[in-house]
């Protein structure tokens, strides 16, 4: 485990694994290294290419600085890319695709291409109320310290059937969520004040973008594939492309020669 700083001062914990240009992968909510499928992931890729996982601050051995903004994220994967010598491909899954997207739009060419799975983008005037009734929600709870209400008010609101939530809790995996709690907030951040998909900033990045959702999901969350459509029409230099019958947990060993041959055209 190596640890970088970022401009705030906070210490930033990562692994690397693998030979060749450098790829960063970014988490959603809740992960990080020691519970992320974000590792599997990088075992594919690392026959070809340098791959960097890392705890987001807040989350497993990196540091807490505050006050949090999207801006300090974005400066830990800029921190991370001098790490790597000063650029890197990037990909991002669920709302750590949303903070990716910000990270491009910021850093230009220093990421020099940006893959996305499944950002949970809604621009429906109906999602609306239902996100800020969330996001204040959230508030409350972790202004409580109820870590555990917290971690199940966002399993509800991404749809978990409730028994499936109880069982969760009772799981030797739940105590791992409670810690990272606090920042689901910061994912909340990343997808936005209205969680609309962001598109006057999009059209800023000028970076090769592959935006990709999953073909099961269709029938699921059809926001999914209507914003990854949205994102794609706005960003110059972006194509889209469904896994057909892939789901939000999207199989590693679907994605991961997806991300290989676009990294290496």
């Amino acid at each position: 485990m190596n640890k970088v700083t970022s401009k705030d001062g906070t210490t930033i914990a990562y692994e690397k694994s693998g030979a060749g240009p450098a790829v960063i992968l970014v988490d959603g909510a809740l992960g990080y290294r020691s519970f992320s499928p974000l590792g599997e992931l990088a075992k594919l890729l690392s026959p070809h290419f340098t791959v960097y996982t890392y705890d987001r601050r807040g989350r497993g051995e990196s540091s807490n600085g505050k006050p949090f903004a999207v801006e300090r994220e974005i400066e830990d994967i800029e921190a991370l890319i001098q790490e790597a010598g000063g650029s890197a491909f990037v990909f991002g899954t669920s709302s750590g695709a949303c903070l990716a997207l910000e990270a491009a739009i910021k850093l230009g060419a220093r990421i020099r291409r940006l893959a996305m799975y499944e950002a949970p983008y809604d621009s429906e005037e109906a999602a609306r109320p239902a996100w800020k009734e969330y996001r204040e929600r959230l508030a409350e709870l972790l202004a409580q310290d109820r870590r555990g209400e917290a971690v199940a008010l966002f399993m509800q609101f991404v749809g978990a059937p409730a028994d499936m939530i109880a069982g969760m809790r009772q799981a030797p995996m739940w105590p791992m969520f409670e810690a990272v709690a606090p920042t689901l907030p910061y994912d909340a951040a990343a997808i936005g004040e209205d969680r609309s998909v962001p598109l006057k900033r999009a059209a800023k990045v000028a970076v090769p973008v592959l935006i990709l959702d999953g073909g099961e999901g269709l029938s699921i969350t059809p926001f999914m594939h209507a914003s990854a459509s949205a994102l794609t029409k706005a960003i110059a230099h972006a194509r889209q492309r469904t896994l057909e019958g892939q789901r939000h947990d999207v199989d590693m060993n679907v994605l991961a020669p997806v991300l290989a041959e676009f990294y290496a055209e």
